[in-house]
């Protein structure tokens, strides 16, 4: 059973929360963490090298509901138009996960795209009308445990708060604020969202650490929840699957 541990004036208040293991920790702006040790940069090639093609591969359509055009893709797609497409209105995730961008050369708009269908814009996107998709990449799973710490201003001040192995669908009902200007991601592959409830701009945190909210892909601090990136080949609890409409 996990615990949420608040530390606000001096007071430390506990209580059980189902499954899983989530802390929020109030931190003072001169507290600073060390920063993670960055991966070797040839055994990360490496590691990158020895996954196999089929691990990934995705099938795009330039129309809705899977007609038109067809194309199989399984590995980076910094534009689909060098590929005789126009535009990819649908598509179907094979094995993944992948990240697809509204315009190409991995700009614009992104969305996690994990195992699945989706015949039309409103399945990968909750929030906005961003019809068509016209770069993708692959989204390599880290197999470990997820841990991720958030702080509310850049280079890692503020607030804090870490989560261990847990979704948060409202980062405020946990007594955060809306606001993130840096993060730590320890191990795992997480998204975060500018509204609650998994909706808005989706941002991409792979581990590593982004010491300034550009450097995840956002305009400006605001993210109001956060979710694990899973895939049943690399995690047996299962994947995310979105709400229906």
């Amino acid at each position: 059973m996990g615990l949420i541990f608040y530390t606000h004036c001096d007071r430390l208040c506990e209580r059980a929360t189902p499954a899983t293991h989530l802390h929020s920790v109030m931190s003072s702006a001169e507290e600073k963490p060390k920063p993670a040790a960055q991966p070797d940069g040839k055994a990360a090639q490496s590691n990158k090298s020895d996954v196999d093609k089929d691990t990934f591969r995705m099938y795009l359509f330039d129309r809705e509901n899977f007609q038109g055009r067809m194309i199989e893709i399984s590995n980076e797609c910094m534009n689909v138009c060098e590929m005789g497409m126009d535009k990819v209105r649908s598509l179907r995730v094979e094995c993944g996960p992948f990240v697809g961008f509204e315009q190409m050369n991995f700009c614009g708009e992104m969305y996690i795209l994990e195992k699945g269908e989706y015949p039309r814009w409103d399945c990968w996107s909750n929030c906005q009308r961003n019809d068509y998709l016209l770069s993708f990449r692959p989204v390599h799973m880290d197999p470990e445990k997820h841990k991720i710490c958030l702080y509310e201003v850049g280079d890692y001040k503020g607030r804090k708060m870490e989560i261990i192995n847990d979704d948060v669908p409202s980062l405020y009902s946990y007594g955060f604020t809306d606001r993130v200007g840096s993060i730590m991601v320890s191990c795992g592959t997480w998204v975060g969202y500018q509204y609650p409830g998994y909706r808005g701009s989706q941002y991409l945190l792979e581990k590593g650490d982004y010491r300034h909210f550009n450097e995840y892909g956002a305009r400006c601090p605001q993210m109001q929840s956060m979710r694990r990136v899973r895939d049943m080949q690399w995690h047996p609890d299962g994947c995310y699957t979105m709400a229906s409409k």
